[in-house]
């Protein structure tokens, strides 16, 4: 049995340059951070030839090609397992729409996990760019490359996207102080609004020819942001994501709506600095940055939204149960890695 833990994320600036019909003409820039909430992976062999795969639906079959979550079946085909073994997914946060990069961390902890099932460990570059061969290249999904890299990477990171098609990703050296300082000044709240991104992100990519000048200013936030935090100057932060959100709604028609607006200006009148939905857009999480002394003012104008306490995660994906690497163990020996929370089925 393996089980792998795969950070999920919150994009702060540059989101929608990580199109490759943008940045393979102008070149993108992301400034993004893996978060302390996460999917898990199981995977354990089967004693039958069959299939069966565990998610907010269980589907038993005798091939690949009947598998019908998407995910697995492609994460499968490309690691070659073919047959005699459960797959489970589950998450911490819904299982859709959340706009916190699920799908990709679900594709880059699949991966993961075939790989070390097979004992054929692969590297975060590996596991990020096959990741996104299957989500953009395989499945045809309008999306960005973003996800899958700061999902198997980890950390705070500021990651280029070259018109030769290269990727980079700069970790963004900030010191433990500036960590605690972001982590206080960094609120989720769920909009409990759901949406399909792919309806969102569809009509994006669709509007990039004619939104150039607006991409081009999206690329220099996402420089501007890295400098603040690199400097400390979280209040600029925060009203650099103000001035983003704004650009952002620019894209496609569905990134925001009347509930979404009114929620968000409700958050400004109470101290907000700033803030945006996370991923496409549409519904999800809010993300807010509010100096501490203000945010007990939000949560009382957001009172009807649950808010989700999180941190800013240093780890990309990994193993954290090896079952083949304990079984010649004593059992008073083994360790494993508890988690203190309740975990959702994701599919």
């Amino acid at each position: 049995m393996i089980i792998t833990q795969t950070p999920l994320r919150i994009s702060f600036f540059g989101g929608g340059t990580d199109f490759r019909d943008f940045f393979l003409h102008e070149g993108g820039c992301v400034l993004s951070s893996a978060i302390d909430r996460y999917i898990f992976v199981i995977l354990k062999e089967r004693f039958d030839d069959k299939i069966r795969v565990g998610y907010t639906r269980t589907e038993l079959v005798d091939s690949v090609d009947e598998i019908q979550h998407e995910l697995v079946r492609e994460c499968l085909r490309k690691s070659g397992i073919q047959r005699r073994v459960e797959v489970a997914t589950m998450a911490d946060i819904p299982s859709s729409g959340s706009g916190m990069g699920s799908s990709s961390a679900v594709t880059v902890g699949l991966l993961n996990a075939m790989y070390q099932y097979l004992n054929k460990p692969k590297d975060f570059e590996t596991l990020a760019r096959q990741a996104c061969e299957i989500e953009l290249d395989i499945l045809k999904k309008p999306i960005g490359i973003q996800d899958q890299y700061i999902s198997a990477y980890g950390g705070q990171k500021f990651i280029s996207f070259d018109t030769d098609g290269n990727v980079s990703l700069e970790p963004l050296a900030l010191d433990e102080e500036t960590v605690f300082c972001l982590n206080q000044y960094l609120m989720l709240f769920y909009t409990n609004i759901s949406r399909k991104a792919e309806t969102v992100l569809g009509e994006q990519r669709q509007n990039i020819k004619d939104r150039l000048d607006v991409l081009r200013r999206m690329k220099e936030l996402a420089l501007l942001g890295k400098r603040c935090l690199l400097s400390g100057a979280l209040d600029e932060f925060g009203r650099l994501l103000h001035e983003s959100w704004n650009l952002k709604k620019q894209l496609a028609s569905g990134i925001s709506n009347g509930a979404i607006d009114e929620i968000y200006s409700a958050a400004l009148r109470c101290g907000a600095l700033g803030g945006k939905i996370t991923g496409a857009g549409g519904g999800g999480f809010l993300l807010l940055c509010c100096p501490p002394e203000r945010q007990d003012r939000v949560r009382a104008a957001l009172r009807g939204l649950p808010e989700l306490p999180f941190g800013l995660e240093r780890a990309g994906t990994k193993v954290i149960f090896d079952y083949s690497r304990v079984t010649t163990r004593p059992v008073e020996s083994i360790r494993y890695t508890h988690v203190h929370r309740t975990a959702m089925a994701v599919g």
